[in-house]
């Protein structure tokens, strides 16, 4: 989705307008004229979701036989996903690779380079709410279905023991901030989580790796 971008406009008088916010809103003019209204930049989350559901589209549109979404179930998510692993980038040890579970290797192997678990849970979520944004029903959302958990779960657990590095849970922050109002202190506790990258770094949260929706996915 393009957003627009916010220009001031000069009043009647000659006044120059306040210049717009990054997040959109109302451009104010100096003098007698109106303001002129600009669109809410998407976050990076919707902008991401967005992509993420039109490369989606775009698969089953070259699927063969081609898919409607309507027909879309479980297993074919799953096989959305097995197909993502080829614009991986996170090496993923074979069971007979000498550095199988060893979080450093000294030096490269031929082992496939595959998405890492934490960009899928991530993808996963994303297109699942974007189902039901486009008019989808939550009791019939492929992306919430079991088969879909089960099979995040064995890719969690499959890279956790090829590439030794366990996935934690990220705590989240809090930090606290106190101001005296009046003779009275207050407390202002803030709670923010992790920022979710945009790379396949295998920690959870980031972007998957997929391809650009303009190209051909087959």
């Amino acid at each position: 989705m393009n957003s627009a971008t916010g220009v001031g406009a000069s009043g009647p008088n000659g006044g120059k307008a306040a210049p717009s916010s990054t997040s959109g809103g109302t451009a104010e003019g100096g003098g007698d004229g109106g303001g002129a209204s600009t669109e809410a930049t998407p976050s990076r989350y919707e902008s991401q979701k967005r992509r993420d559901w039109n490369t989606f589209l775009q698969y089953l549109r070259n699927h063969k036989p081609p898919l409607t979404l309507a027909g879309c179930s479980g297993a074919h998510v799953i096989e959305f996903l097995k197909y993502l692993d080829q614009f991986g980038k996170t090496k993923v040890h074979v069971t007979g690779c000498p550095y199988f579970g060893h979080p450093s290797p000294p030096s490269p192997c031929a082992c496939p380079l595959k998405q890492a678990w934490g960009s899928l849970d991530a993808l996963i979520g994303r297109l699942r709410a974007a189902y039901e944004e486009n008019g989808g029903r939550p009791e019939g959302n492929p992306f919430g279905a079991k088969a879909v958990r089960l099979y995040l779960r064995e890719v969690k657990e499959s890279q956790t023991k090829a590439r030794g590095i366990p996935y934690e849970k990220k705590r989240r922050k809090r930090s606290a901030s106190t101001a005296v109002i009046g003779g009275t202190s207050t407390v202002a506790v803030t709670v923010g989580g992790s920022s979710a990258g945009g790379t396949d770094s295998g920690d959870g949260g980031g972007a998957a790796t997929v391809p650009a929706t303009s190209s051909t996915t087959t």
